[in-house]
């Protein structure tokens, strides 16, 4: 298992799904940088590489950055030479149709050296920081490629929870979420590399923040980057799949992986509210 033994001085930045999207990820550890957030609380849920053009380019700035990262499930694919992304889409699905033309785009612009790395990344990281056990994950506890939504039952989520610490902090969904669950909180992060659905060219990351007055607060905010330079990118190596818009518009090309409460609220706006993690709240 990764080491991840982040100091409890400075916040925790977590953030999910890079998906080949170089300019968001340059933007996202530009916010590091801004932040003064040390490369050691820095954590990504996975899946680097997915619908954007430079798989290459952002699994470099990932590795060489230095900071830690969960196996996700695109990660686990390249590389174990599947073929396919193991993304847990319906067979047949638009999003399953779709996921083949990024897919085999990307997997022969990943060098041999970068899937051996992926492969070698942990499917879970457990640590404790600032008096709280978190366990960070990329779907759900038990499969990598689980989609875990806000909406789902309590129940559904507390059986996860309930093996996972106090806090666990996970990914894949594509859309920020958090909640208190009678025993511990469920954290989504979003991601970077492509907006959550929500009629935004913005897309989402995380900070959980020890204050002074000794609280723990995770909250969610919008990552602004150069969106058109992702937009040409793809354009640029023929990748004109529906993603390219989806960049730009805030919404997803196919919404089949979305229970109801999340199809509803497309292209609605995140108005998220930061959530108190201190020892005896959660």
């Amino acid at each position: 298992m990764q080491k991840f033994t982040p100091a409890d001085t400075a916040p925790l930045l977590i953030f999910g799904g890079p998906y080949s999207n170089l300019a968001a990820t340059q933007a996202i550890k530009e916010i590091s940088q801004q932040l003064d957030i040390p490369t050691g609380n820095i954590l990504c849920t996975g899946d680097i590489v997915a619908y954007c053009a430079s798989p290459q380019e952002t699994t470099d700035v990932i590795h060489e950055w230095g900071i830690s990262v969960v196996q996700g499930n695109c990660e686990e694919s390249l590389g174990n030479d599947a073929s396919d992304c193991g993304c847990g889409f319906d067979t047949g699905s638009s999003c399953d149709l779709l996921s083949a033309g990024w897919f085999n785009f990307a997997k022969p612009r990943v060098s041999a050296d970068a899937k051996a790395w992926m492969a070698s990344l942990p499917a879970h990281i457990s640590f404790d920081w600032a008096g709280l056990t978190m366990h960070a994950i990329h779907g759900g506890l038990n499969s990598i490629n689980q989609f875990i939504f806000a909406s789902d039952t309590a129940e559904q989520t507390q059986q996860q929870a309930d093996s996972g610490g106090d806090v666990i902090i996970s990914g894949h969904c594509g859309i920020p979420f958090g909640r208190i669950l009678t025993n511990g909180t469920w954290l989504n992060a979003g991601v970077i590399g492509m907006p959550a659905n929500d009629g935004q060219p913005d897309t989402w990351y995380m900070l959980i923040t020890p204050e002074a007055d000794g609280r723990i607060t995770a909250s969610w905010h919008a990552l602004q980057y150069d969106v058109q330079d992702s937009i040409s990118k793809m354009h640029q190596a023929g990748l004109n799949t529906p993603y390219a818009d989806a960049l730009n518009t805030g919404y997803w090309p196919s919404t089949d992986i979305l229970p109801p409460a999340e199809q509803s609220a497309t292209g609605q706006p995140l108005s998220l509210s930061p959530l108190p993690l201190s020892p005896g709240i959660v």
